[in-house]
């Protein structure tokens, strides 16, 4: 296959040839765990809920098939299609992030969800990657064209994100992105200070949270304080990883999925655990490891500001939602509702995972001869300017 490929001249040999296969591979093993894990955690929520036994295996294998297609797809464009996507994708999702606010569904107080058939959208999942790379594009414009304002674009789209997910609300989210911004911004250069005073502000941010927002100061009371409040389901998620033991009770043996109601999304890994053991378990942490610390290392070869700025803030998302699930699981941090990457239930989160790999594959892919990401908006401006 190495050696036909390298005599292949035909677009997917040319992509071949100069992807990430390491990080690609990776990606579809996470996507083969969550079927597997989509068959052993979900009949049982399904009928629980009185609906068919295959409800949610049947959605997630449609899902997880799109989201392999967004990967491949996504992977082959150019760095400045990548652009195109961000910003065109980014505002559109902007947009429907403020529309739920109007229209959107209501689930357990928050407004993030749009109905569609079959599905229910949430955008901000989408305009996390989208955000992450336009803001790479907006950071480095000082340095290519030096005219566009791009630190103060960039704070001034953070801000809109802010209020449309604090109105909505959803913390989980606004804290992802907040990170992922604060990361970029150190690896743009600003001041070790100033980021330490970004990191200050947010801890601030969430101690506002806890005194504003009731299931906040719930789950933080609940996780400081084993007396306080319901800890049905972390006590559940943390019996199944023991009864899993090193090697686990074996497949469709586990007992949490028939007793939790987020068996399938939230307390997957906990699924995991029970049926297939800490080593399964290690494994999906390996693989989530691999794909970040290599992303990064690549980046170190790197000399496009855009794609090293653009790139680790998708990673930086991209680790920190598989780390909030996992520390959630294992009771290392408070309880919040955010999917596994590729293994938990749900088209938004899987596709819009989907797309943030696709797009750290294609900035992250060898491009020998071609233009600099940004380099056909930075002339554009220039003429712009001249008129």
């Amino acid at each position: 296959m190495a050696g036909s490929s390298r005599t292949d001249d035909s677009p997917f040999g040319r992509w071949w040839r100069h992807v990430d296969r390491t990080t690609l591979v990776c990606t579809f093993i996470l996507i083969g765990f969550g079927y597997i894990l989509m068959l052993a955690a979900s009949p049982a929520v399904a009928v629980r809920i009185g609906a068919s036994r295959n409800m949610f295996i049947f959605k997630q294998v449609a899902f997880l098939t799109i989201a392999g297609l967004i990967v491949v797809s996504v992977s082959m464009l150019s760095r400045r299609a990548v652009l195109r996507l961000s910003l065109v994708g980014g505002a559109l999702m902007l947009g429907a992030t403020a529309l739920t606010l109007v229209h959107g569904i209501e689930i357990k107080g928050a407004r993030r969800w749009i109905a569609l058939p079959m599905m229910s959208l949430q955008p901000s999942e989408f305009l996390k990657p989208c955000f992450a790379v336009v803001t790479g594009w907006l950071l480095t414009q000082r340095r290519v064209a030096g005219m566009l304002p791009g630190m103060l674009v960039s704070f001034i789209l953070f801000g809109v994100i802010v209020l449309l997910l604090k109105s909505q609300p959803d913390i989980g989210m606004l804290t992802v992105i907040t990170a992922v911004f604060l990361t970029q911004l150190f690896v743009n250069g600003l001041n070790l200070i100033l980021v330490g005073m970004g990191f200050a502000g947010m801890i601030g941010a969430g101690v506002g949270a806890f005194f504003i927002f009731p299931h906040v100061r719930s789950r933080v009371e609940r996780f400081l304080h084993p007396d306080v409040g319901d800890h049905y389901q972390i006590d559940t998620a943390l019996r199944a990883f023991g009864n899993g033991g090193l090697l686990g009770r074996g497949p469709g043996e586990g007992r949490v999925k028939d007793l939790l109601p987020d068996a399938h999304a939230d307390f997957v890994f906990a699924v995991a655990g029970e049926e297939y053991g800490l080593v399964i378990c290690a494994l999906i942490i390996t693989v989530f490891g691999i794909i970040v610390v290599r992303t990064l290392l690549r980046l170190i070869r790197e000399d496009d500001p855009f794609v090293v700025i653009s790139t680790t803030g998708l990673v930086t998302g991209f680790g920190l939602q598989a780390f909030v699930n996992m520390a959630s699981s294992l009771h290392l941090i408070p309880t919040k509702g955010m999917t596994l990457p590729f293994i938990s239930y749900g088209g938004s989160s899987a596709m819009s995972v989907a797309l943030a790999i696709g797009m750290v594959l294609a900035l992250t892919r060898q491009q020998p001869g071609g233009a600099r990401a940004g380099s056909g908006f930075v002339t554009t401006l220039r003429h712009w300017r001249s008129v």
